[in-house]
């Protein structure tokens, strides 16, 4: 595996803004303030009540350096669920697009409108990009780590259900080749994708081989069979016995081996590194037996506490692996948002330390 000098493409970048419709949004509760933070909903009413409607400028903004996301979902909740009687042209939004890297307290987002019109908002808005941010961020780490090879998002198990579809969108835009469930791929249109899991063996009374042929039987040509091979704590022997069985059929085995246990084949091989869990000599084990039996074609995605430290220490020792699939350190981490009220009417009035900032590269917002 030759390194790649010219480094990993950049982030997706929509031509096209999310249409609003995407993502459901329960619409008439955001409206009412449900999900917002009290104190925000009585801004609102106290605005209302004293009859105001003042006119300001909020600025939008975190203090790392970052992969914006969720910037689409942030505009359709203000076009979506602004108080009654106003319109999305009553305001003015400047964003930037999912994918854009950011410095630490750029601006992402400028809001210039009647401040009644959406004050019970800013729980929601500065919600979605705080966490879409954080997976865009994470996820694009771990792509430039093991830029050549390709990025599987695997986090879906180690969170709630519903965060699946914008966190699946976020991972896409920062460079993730694949999902793992259809709702993570549903914004762009596409599927998740998967592998003989080890329920599956256990359904076939721990035989590898007979889970893998019964998969390869029941799933359309064009959906790839790769089968996990550590299920007997034995990755070289399941490895080849499913290459044999399957031939051209398998795409890929999948290395998943728990870092409680020590593969049977790496036993030899110890004394002078940490030799439990998916580790260089393990991948290296695979491949070469592989290879020996002529199944070169076989692929191998390596998967079980993988970040982006150890991707890239893999990747330093040219360790051969064609994909890696990562999970909860994709979730890991905080990506917080910030919203400022810095103008009223067009004067400044930002609160001490902090203040208006221009950012050249927002766009407006249709």
């Amino acid at each position: 595996m030759a390194p790649d000098t010219a480094g990993p493409p950049p982030p997706l970048r929509r031509e096209e803004r999310l249409d609003p419709s995407v993502f459901h949004l329960p619409a008439d509760r955001m409206r009412r303030g449900y999900y917002s933070d009290k104190y925000f909903v009585r801004t609102r009413e106290v605005l209302q009540g004293e009859g105001e409607a003042p006119v300001v400028t909020m600025q939008v903004f975190q203090k790392n350096r970052a992969y914006v996301a969720g910037t689409d979902e942030a505009i359709a909740i203000l076009k979506l669920c602004l108080t009654e009687g106003y319109e999305f042209g009553d305001l003015e939004v400047w964003s930037l697009r999912d994918g854009d890297s950011v410095a630490p307290w750029e601006p992402v987002m400028h809001i210039v409108g009647p401040y009644t019109a959406f004050a019970h908002l800013e729980t929601l808005y500065l919600g979605v990009l705080a966490r879409r941010t954080m997976i865009a961020t994470n996820t694009r780490a771990v792509v430039e780590a093991a830029w050549p090879e390709p990025v599987l998002f695997f986090p879906a198990r180690h969170d709630h259900w519903m965060v699946q579809t914008g966190d699946g969108f976020a991972a896409h835009v920062a460079g993730a080749i694949g999902v793992s469930t259809d709702a993570q791929a549903s914004w762009w249109g596409s599927e998740g994708v998967g592998t003989v899991p080890h329920g599956l063996i256990a359904a076939f009374g721990g035989d590898t081989v007979a889970a893998t042929e019964a998969f390869a039987r029941h799933m359309p040509d064009h959906v790839r069979v790769i089968s996990l091979v550590d299920f007997t704590n034995d990755c070289v022997e399941t490895a080849l016995e499913v290459a044999r069985a399957l031939g051209d059929r398998l795409y890929s085995v999948r290395l998943d081996t728990s870092g409680n246990l020590v593969d049977r084949s790496v036993i030899p091989d110890m004394g002078e590194f940490d030799p439990r869990g998916v580790n260089p000599h393990l991948v290296w084990n695979v491949r070469r037996a592989l290879d020996a039996e002529g199944f070169g074609h076989v692929r191998i995605v390596a998967s079980g506490g993988f970040d982006a430290a150890k991707i890239r220490r893999f990747k330093e020792a040219r360790v051969p692996v064609d994909a890696y699939g990562v999970g909860s350190a994709l979730i890991r981490g905080r990506y917080d948002f910030t919203a400022d009220v810095v103008r009223l009417d067009g004067r400044d009035v930002a609160k001490v330390g902090r203040r208006y900032r221009e950012n050249p590269r927002l766009e407006r917002v249709s």
